[in-house]
């Protein structure tokens, strides 16, 4: 184990030795408040292979962290991308298959009912979100939009690609990018070659959707997952880290994400107005998820504070987490932001690492 905490925060080094001990990967923590670091752990191997160390600065894929990233930039551009406007508004093509009055808030908060393109892309176009945004305008919904909840895995960050390019004529990477860039010390990779990426591994034992037992369903699952499942070796690729796909190709440290949620929660520093945060971070949807059967709240792009403690013991949180057992989020009423990277992917129900974390952390500060 390396890195610091400060005075008080010794029971969350504690936790932090307990998970390194069971790590076959790496593993980082930072928790930071009014830009000063108050945890920055790390340990075990960025790349298992080849016995590299994981670093200070390691970055590593966040899958699905990337989706708060680019929930922060829809916020951040408000002015021009009404969560009650018809996403036809800004993105005419989308009114296509009955969808005309379908709001940016359901296509944000998971209720669309486009949780898959169909057709399929073709392999070459799979992580091209513009490409993935043309096929999911001509689709139908799957069920009315906003009548239900469900985890959109990879279309959220097409459709929420295309609506950030039709409201600012910019690539939506360099939107995502410059959003978190106005954040001192924060930094996420979208697009190019990151530094030193660490190397995804998976636990023998990893599962997807955890919660779900129903096999018409689980089908269903895997064709929305198909390429995490199919393709375990994928994260590692230059393809991957080149998409830059809003949904889960960006990379970042842990410090980066955690100066950067931390930085949401103070008025002055954040890249977010406070108005367009607040709305953004009140829950839009919750319930069961229709398809996997886990509980969930959201808001407008963000995962919220959940009945199963996603984000911790605190009441009131945000952020979103990432496949394998990331969690990237804030506590506002403790003006924390933290963030739990790793590069070894478990499965949710037997992945304690992040929960046991943030209960050490909830007893600190």
């Amino acid at each position: 184990m390396r890195g610091t905490v400060a005075p008080g925060y010794a029971a969350v080094a504690d936790a932090f030795a307990a998970v390194l001990t069971g790590t076959h990967g790496g593993v980082a923590f930072s928790v930071v408040r009014d830009g000063e670091p108050l945890v920055e752990l790390y340990g075990g191997l960025a790349d298992p292979a080849t016995g590299r160390p994981w670093a200070a600065d390691t970055v590593a894929v966040l899958f699905s962290g990337t989706k708060g990233l680019t929930a922060s930039a829809c916020a951040a551009v408000a002015d021009r991308l009404d969560p009650d406007a018809p996403v036809a508004r800004y993105w005419p093509e989308f009114a296509a298959g009955g969808k005309g009055d379908v709001t940016v808030g359901q296509v944000l908060s998971h209720t669309v009912g486009l949780p898959y393109t169909d057709p399929e892309p073709a392999p070459a176009d799979r992580l091209d979100d513009r490409v993935c945004a043309a096929a999911l305008a001509r689709q139908e919904p799957i069920w009315e939009p906003g009548t239900r909840v469900a985890y959109h895995p990879t279309t959220y960050g097409a459709m929420a690609a295309e609506l950030l390019t039709r409201v600012t004529g910019r690539d939506p990477r360099a939107v995502v990018r410059d959003t978190v860039a106005q954040v001192p010390g924060a930094r996420v990779f979208l697009g190019g070659d990151p530094p030193g990426p660490a190397r995804i591994v998976r636990d023998p034992e990893y599962r997807i959707s955890t919660f779900l037992t129903d096999p018409e369903r689980r089908r269903l699952v895997d064709r929305m997952y198909r390429m995490l499942v199919a393709e375990p070796d994928l994260p590692n690729s230059p393809a991957y880290h080149h998409s830059g796909a809003l949904s889960g190709a960006g990379l970042a440290s842990a410090p980066s994400m955690a100066r950067f949620y931390a930085a949401l929660c103070a008025p002055g520093t954040s890249p977010v107005p406070a108005a367009a945060l607040a709305r953004a971070t009140t829950t839009w949807s919750e319930g069961t998820d229709a398809i996997n059967d886990r509980p969930l709240r959201f808001g407008l792009g963000f995962e919220l504070a959940d009945p199963i403690g996603t984000y911790g013991p605190e009441p009131v949180a945000f952020g979103h987490s990432g496949a394998g057992g990331g969690r990237h989020g804030a506590w506002p009423g403790r003006g924390i932001g933290f963030s739990f990277l790793t590069n070894e992917m478990r499965a949710e129900d037997v992945d304690d690492r992040a929960p046991s974390l943030l209960a050490a952390l909830h007893t600190c500060g």
